[in-house]
């Protein structure tokens, strides 16, 4: 047999089929290592620039070095228009000649108005508006130049021509389609529309109304006098141009007579409404006019310095993202003693997670404190607040010169400082309506009262502002001593201020008072109708604290009283402490004192007990203050105003001089036993306070139990009597399950307290009690005595 034959085709055996899974886990290694390697290289690469000497430049220097370049090229582009910068000038002449054409000195100005920008950002802002009608207007000088030169040499070379290309641009195809007058008024409109929009102007600021009307007068032949004050007094209303024009006509045709019988008829008529009208209310609008000059104070000696901005916002960033926040930064916000970066964080992140890390991003940026707030309101954004490496003062004056404080609309606006963007805070007392200032020590708090009461001066007169100082310290409203708002000096001992808060209750009831008969209902309107203005009444307690240690009953129950219902008749009161726990400023205090201030304090229960929210133990002092009131949702964190003690002492001396020395009210700090006005209103309007003072003298105790058997009376009425009789001066105060001590002996009660016939009826009277009914209640008397004590006690 033959052999077998081969196939005609065969594929070539394996020894065993490919295995697929390890091929992919191979190719899976490979690639794991190759990232390992590149992010090993990156890392490497990152570590190698953390390691190089980093070369910082702070913002305020990179803009000094931008200053000297742009005032460089001022410079050679002017010295180029002379021909005196070489061949280059020449040719930098050539091209500002074609841009600009003759007016190309418009380009140094350009240069000079940048720098200006760099070095004062915050007095030269323009903003898009501005900037976009400062171009336009560029662009309208040149297009009317060119529009000149084109009517008048129209075979020259278009863009070597007045207005260079920037006047062709506009002025060619102005003049191609409406004609030269056309294009002339186009381009004047557009000129006076573009200076509007950058300076931010109104056609009755510029005079636009009044001036086209006395230019017509004068062409017409009429007196220019008379038009002057009936402009000024209808404020350049229509009625002023009708009787104008009325005035012309009359002119054409009885030049003299006419003009003579219509000054007396109008002008006159007009004068005397202004001089009816206009003086009255002048002074109830309390218009932003400061009588005291503003040179008493000092102007500002320092800026801020923030550090490198961009390198602290990317440390930022990068410290969020190593704790998985990923964000988009925002803007940068540079104020006097902190800077506040902005981010947005990604959807999805809880805001919890970002406050919780305060601390890592004090680690990362080397700063301490550091205050996140989250979120900023009015806006989806989180800031985080960052101390400056050098604080700036915010002087006063700064404040009072600026656009808040002038458009004010309350003749008790104070200056309160400056936030984080730099934008000035100002508060009206009469709105809050009481004031509550609390810090540690050295935190700012006395200079930011004497800033209110500064701010206060600066524009009320005596007549319309009077103040009761309390300052228990002895040594920081003393200043004050001598000046014409004062109802009584300065109180540095607690009985007087007792007296002095009794007293102010008696003035609140006498306004309202006042205020009924007026059929008012709060002191402005009194004021627009009253031939007497009544002032405004600002009591400032600088250490509410010594006052609550000696007398808190009395000193609580006043404060109280006075911030329930003082606001309607103009009185507020702005209590300071400097020990913010909750033995000083009370609940009760708290419910009715809206309005506060706390500046930095060592605990976060110290910035719960003054704002009932954290935030300010994590203040920097030296005037920086967290500011709350009943509009605000939450804190503001504001730098304080600085006024310092020869700044006071030449607006004090100042106001003196002018005004004269004070003029105190009598009794006010003096305690009057026998009609003196109490919290309780009126001591003679209890019929039963003689007897009682007569009972408890006989007894040799005081308890409610004893006046409400010997008088017949309840027991809140028992009580009451006791209080008055504690203010009085008859008994002591009570301690707990101990009796009350009496002070005034039955000899004292016949001869002192007890004047004409009444009293001696009174005394009879009291004297038939027996001394068996006596012994008789002493049982009941002191079981009801413990009871009433512990009930006291508790």
């Amino acid at each position: 047999m033959g052999r077998r034959l081969a196939p005609v085709c065969s594929l070539p055996r394996t020894k065993k089929p490919p295995d697929f899974p390890a091929a992919f886990a191979l190719a899976a290694a490979g690639e794991i290592k190759y990232h390992a390697a590149v992010m090993a290289k990156k890392r490497k690469k990152k570590e190698e620039e953390a390691d190089a000497p980093e070369i910082t430049v702070s913002p305020e220097t990179q803009r000094g070095i931008l200053v000297v370049f742009l005032c460089a090229a001022a410079v050679l582009a002017g010295l180029s228009y002379f021909g005196a910068a070489g061949p280059l000038g020449s040719w930098v002449d050539r091209m500002l000649t074609s841009l600009f054409g003759w007016d190309r000195l418009i380009f140094v100005g350009i240069l000079l108005l940048l720098s200006y920008k760099a070095i004062s950002p915050e007095r030269f802002r323009l903003g898009m508006a501005g900037g976009i009608g400062f171009s336009l207007l560029v662009f309208c000088v040149n297009g009317l130049i060119q529009l000149v030169t084109m009517v008048a040499e129209p075979a020259a070379v278009p863009w070597m021509q007045g207005g260079g290309l920037v006047g062709l641009f506009l002025a060619y195809p102005l003049l191609s389609v409406l004609g030269t007058w056309g294009a002339g008024v186009v381009l004047l409109a557009l000129l006076a529309a573009s200076f509007l929009l950058t300076f931010n102007l109104t056609l009755r600021q510029m005079g636009f109304i009044g001036a086209p009307i006395r230019w017509i007068m004068a062409l017409v032949g009429a007196k220019p006098g008379p038009a002057a004050p009936r402009v000024h007094v209808l404020d350049g209303g229509e009625p002023a141009e009708d009787e104008s024009e009325e005035e012309s006509e009359e002119e054409e045709t009885e030049p003299e007579d006419e003009a003579e019988r219509f000054k007396s008829r109008t002008v006159e008529v007009t004068v005397s409404k202004s001089e009816q009208e206009m003086p009255e209310p002048a002074p109830r609008k309390h218009r932003p006019m400061i009588s005291v000059p503003l040179e008493l104070l000092n102007a500002r000696t320092t800026k801020p310095q923030s550090g490198d901005i961009h390198r602290i916002a990317e440390r930022i960033r990068a410290t969020l993202e190593q704790f998985g926040i990923p964000v988009e930064m925002g803007d940068v916000s540079v104020g006097p003693t902190v800077t506040q970066y902005t981010f947005k964080p990604q959807e999805g992140i809880k805001l919890t997670r970002i406050t919780g890390l305060s601390n890592d991003l004090a680690l990362a940026l080397a700063a301490h404190p550091i205050r996140i707030e989250a979120p900023i309101p009015g806006k989806s954004l989180v800031g985080v607040e960052v101390p400056n490496q050098t604080v700036a003062l915010v002087p006063l004056r700064e404040v009072l010169e600026g656009r808040e404080f002038r458009e004010r609309t309350s003749p008790l606006t104070i200056g309160l400082g400056k936030d984080v963007a730099g934008k000035g805070w100002t508060a009206a007392i009469d709105k809050m309506p009481h004031l509550l200032v609390a810090g540690s020590t050295g935190s700012g708090k006395s200079v930011c009262l004497n800033t209110i009461i500064i701010s206060l001066l600066y524009e009320n007169g005596p007549d319309d502002l009077r103040f009761i100082m309390v300052d228990p310290k002895r040594v920081e409203l003393t200043v004050y001593n001598g000046i014409p708002h004062l109802v009584t000096p300065v109180i540095t001992d607690v009985p007087k201020t007792v007296n002095a808060l009794k007293w102010s209750i008696g003035e609140m009831e006498r306004r309202f008072d006042l205020l009924s008969k007026a059929g008012k209902r709060d002191i402005k309107g009194y004021n627009a109708t009253a031939p007497e203005k009544l002032p405004y009444l600002v009591i400032i307690i600088d250490e509410l604290a010594d006052l609550m240690v000696a007398a808190a009953a009395e000193v609580e129950g006043s404060i109280v009283r006075i911030a329930q219902m003082a606001r309607a008749v103009g009185i507020h009161l702005i209590l300071a402490t400097q020990r913010p726990s909750v033995d000083v400023i009370t609940g009760l205090i708290k419910a009715n004192v809206t309005t506060r201030i706390a500046f930095a304090v060592a605990s976060l229960i110290d910035s719960r007990t003054i704002l009932d929210t954290s935030g300010a133990e994590k203040l920097l002092g030296r005037g920086d203050m967290l500011f709350t009131n009943a509009e605000l949702s939450k804190p503001k964190r504001i730098q304080g105003c600085f006024v310092s003690e020869d700044e006071i002492k030449k607006v004090t001396d100042y106001i003196t001089d002018k005004y004269g020395r004070a003029e105190y009210t009598d009794g006010v700090t003096e305690k009057n036993a026998g009609g003196s006005t109490t919290i309780f209103g009126d001591s003679d309007a209890d019929p039963l306070l003689e007897e009682a003072r007569v009972t408890v003298v006989r007894a040799g105790k005081a308890s409610a139990s004893l006046l409400q058997r010997r008088l017949k009376v309840g027991y809140a009425r028992a009580a009451r009597l006791l209080d008055l009789l504690e203010e009085a001066g008859i008994i002591g105060p009570g301690d707990g399950a101990k009796p009350r001590e009496i002070l005034v002996t039955d000899v004292e009660l016949s001869e002192g307290m007890t004047g004409g016939d009444d009293g001696e009826e009174v005394v009879d009277m009291a004297s038939d009690v027996t001394k068996d009914d006596m012994g008789d209640d002493d049982d009941g008397d002191e079981s009801d005595e413990k009871e009433e004590e512990s009930t006291t006690a508790a």
